[in-house]
């Protein structure tokens, strides 16, 4: 809860930068005014409302400090020399004022600005310990917290630039987790829905029955694939994502997709081995993606009569393997090189797994065959 709750707040602070800034310059208010409302020795002039007047004005620029980092810092050095030299006004413990610019500054300006900085600090701290103590002590402390002050700010400016290249890092992913999701529904739909509709004409003429199956296909098809779409747009679009839609289907699915498959005319026979069910929800998507995919390919591209689906779980891994008696290798643009077998190996390769495509027994045919490591049953339940 607590972290869950810094998160929060360092989202609406990045949302409301101008009211932070507000915030940060009332602090510093605060704690400049510390040295006026307590008692002052009776040998010091009682602080007046004049000087802390002028100590309000070095605070103010503050509320700029993000647009006009530099401008903000001349401000805040002029207005603390104004103080300095025509007032006597109570001391402050610490340049609440100057450390909030050089980390601004450390943090927001580029490399020239910071330069300037350090040469203006170099100059301003000792002109200012000469007019107040004229001690090296003073000296060595104000360097060391404006030094601090600015290493901090160089720190913070590193830590923000890891996250904005992690944050593109996933994005990135993401994207191409989408696109990749989003091929494999709409390549798998509309390649069983081309095979069906070639096959339809043919029906009509020959066997009727067959010809309005094959219509009934088509539009199952094109009804699951608007199903799938429909709840993976609307997952992307719904902030809330404990509502329970998920796009990610699961081994469940895999016999109605060798029917939708097996309706379009291939013979296509699905087995399983050992305990397939309980899997983790990812891993089981990225075996159904598989399948799915390696179906397309032998529908789109291999010629097959018959294809083999066999999904194996033994020894901590789980094998998903496809196998068609078509045209093999060479068939065409959707072998090897293609983008679908490509995303098989993605997937395989994101779970730790790998997938291997080739020739069938003895030449014949191609397979798919993917290799995933499973977690035992304990894991899963963990």
């Amino acid at each position: 809860m607590r972290i869950r709750g810094v998160g929060q707040a360092r989202e609406w602070g990045a949302a409301h930068p101008a009211a932070v800034d507000a915030g940060i310059a009332l602090l510093v208010q605060a704690a400049v005014t510390m040295p006026f409302v307590v008692p002052r020795p009776p040998e010091l002039e009682p602080a007046t409302w004049p000087a802390y007047g002028l100590t309000t004005l070095t605070v103010l620029p503050l509320v700029w400090r993000r647009r006009a980092p530099m401008a903000v810092l001349l401000a805040v050095l002029a207005a603390s020399g104004v103080y300095r030299l025509a007032v006597d006004g109570p001391g402050q413990p610490l340049p609440y004022q100057g450390l909030v610019c050089v980390y601004t500054i450390a943090v927001l300006a580029p490399a020239r600005q910071r330069a300037v900085t350090a040469a203006l600090l170099l100059v301003a701290v000792p002109v200012s310990v000469w007019l107040n103590t004229r001690s090296a002590r003073e000296l060595t402390f104000s360097l060391f917290v404006f030094g601090a002050a600015y290493v901090f700010g160089r720190l913070t400016d590193a830590r923000q630039r890891a996250h904005r290249v992690e944050e593109e890092r996933a994005a990135a992913r993401e994207r191409a987790r989408i696109a990749r999701e989003m091929h494999d529904i709409l390549s798998h739909a509309v390649s069983l829905m081309i095979v069906q509709a070639e096959a339809g004409p043919v029906a009509v003429r020959r066997a009727p029955e067959r010809a309005e199956a094959a219509f009934e296909a088509i539009s199952a098809t094109g009804r699951d694939a608007m199903d799938q779409l429909r709840r993976m747009l609307g997952v992307l679009r719904d902030d809330d994502a404990g509502d329970g839609r998920s796009p990610q289907p699961d081994l469940g699915g895999l016999p109605a997709l060798v029917d939708r498959v097996r309706s379009g005319g291939l013979d296509v026979r699905y087995e399983t081995a050992g305990e397939v069910s309980g899997l983790p929800a990812p891993l089981a998507a990225a075996v159904y993606r598989i399948v799915q995919e390696a179906l397309t390919n032998a529908v789109r591209h291999s010629g097959a009569g018959s294809v083999t689906v066999r999904v194996e779980r033994a020894a901590g891994r789980l094998t998903a393997l496809v196998r068609d008696d078509g045209r093999g290798p060479a068939a065409g643009a959707g072998r090897p090189g293609g983008h679908g077998l490509t995303g098989i190996r993605e997937r395989a390769a994101a779970h730790g797994g790998a997938a291997h495509m080739g020739p069938g027994p003895d030449g014949r045919g191609f397979e798919v065959r993917a290799v995933l490591p499973v977690p035992d049953a304990a894991e899963v339940r963990a």
